[in-house]
């Protein structure tokens, strides 16, 4: 058929060219109708199953099979004919390694997803420590998002590189080292840092999905790490976009690093004529009564004094970093109402005393 589409005779052979597509006709429906057969015996041994993860893994791989098994029953056939694999090897050498990488990120996402869900089954179940399913968690986001990067870069590479142009390019380029080399580490510095900064993250693990952070003013729970920034979502539901480099360039706090328990304060500024006593067992009664409190910590000390006022500072404990924060807010709130109701003296005022009077004030009339 080729030999007729040259510059010398440009007469097609409608013969061969029916041929060709009779054959690859057959051959695509031959892939298909396999395809259609593994994928139906795969999806009934999923459905057999006890876990829903089977049928989460077939149907992430579905695709990209089907196309990659068209793609080699074309190769096959084109092996036996001369006229088809001069049409299908150069465009083969650009599908083939765009298949290849499909099916690994594929892959990779489908291993992440089973992982995930393994983690979802445990948790619910109740069979790991929140801390652990963060680090796991995190480490499956951080990973698989890393080994997709590489993916798609290596699959890139391949399918610019099966361009004899580009090839060509390539070939001149190398064969400068320094050049290339310096060129290359300039241009790819960023996403190298960001890469290098997700693995660090993944290994030393200074904050996981699901922790609470405060960092630059802002608090909220991690919700995603990718490689190159990390949402934080704040209690009032915004979503804070911090670099991944910023976290391991800068100081943060975790308040969740190893479990959600934490102690809180409670600091109440009270008058000086304040008496401490019933205040002590009025804060421990309401504290040994409140659902929340975990019975680690419940202590109340005077932290500061003044001419004017005095510091207390009521220390509580919970189990979870939200349990803490509804505890205090109720703590607060009761001790306020119990000192205005028994001690409404140990309440500040600002007070202005006048001896003998204004001298601007008119003078009170004699009697």
């Amino acid at each position: 058929m080729l030999q007729r589409l040259n510059p010398q005779n440009w007469t097609l052979d409608w013969i061969a060219i029916a041929e060709s597509a009779l054959i690859i006709g057959l051959a695509v429906a031959a892939a298909y109708l396999l395809y259609r057969g593994i994928f139906a015996i795969a999806s009934r041994l999923a459905r057999a199953s006890e876990t829903a993860l089977d049928d989460l893994v077939v149907q992430k791989i579905r695709r990209p099979v089907k196309w990659a098994m068209i793609a080699i029953a074309i190769t096959l056939v084109a092996g036996a004919n001369e006229n088809l694999a001069a049409v299908w090897e150069p465009i083969a050498r650009f599908v083939r390694p765009a298949l290849l990488g499909w099916i690994a990120y594929t892959l990779v996402k489908a291993f992440a997803l089973g992982l995930e869900y393994r983690l979802q089954t445990s948790e619910e179940g109740g069979v790991a420590d929140i801390a652990t399913l963060r680090s796991r968690k995190t480490r499956i986001s951080i990973l698989s998002r890393t080994a997709t990067f590489v993916i798609v870069f290596i699959t890139v590479g391949l399918m610019l590189l099966s361009i004899p142009q580009v090839a060509a390019i390539g070939t001149t380029v190398l064969a400068s080292a320094g050049i290339a080399a310096l060129a290359v580490g300039a241009a790819a510095q960023p996403a190298l840092k960001s890469l290098i900064a997700g693995l660090q993250m993944a290994l030393t693990e200074p904050l996981r999905i699901g922790d609470l952070v405060v960092i630059d003013g802002f608090s909220g729970r991690v919700e995603e790490i990718r490689m190159s920034y990390i949402i934080v979502r704040m209690w009032d539901e915004r979503a804070v976009i911090v670099p991944t480099s910023r976290f391991l360039d800068n100081s943060f706090e975790n308040w969740s690093r190893k479990n959600e328990k934490l102690t809180g304060p409670v600091m109440l500024h009270l008058d000086p004529i304040a008496e401490i006593s019933p205040i002590r067992a009025e804060f421990e009664r309401f504290v040994d009564a409140h659902p929340l409190w975990d019975r680690r910590t419940a202590d109340l000390l005077m932290t500061d004094a003044y001419p004017e006022s005095i510091a207390l500072r009521l220390s509580v404990s919970s189990a979870t970093i939200g349990d803490l924060f509804q505890l205090r807010c109720d703590l607060r709130e009761h001790m306020l109402a119990w000192l205005r109701e028994h001690q409404p003296d140990a309440l500040i005022r600002h007070r202005l005393e006048l001896p003998g009077g204004h001298a601007k004030a008119p003078e009170a009339e004699a009697p």
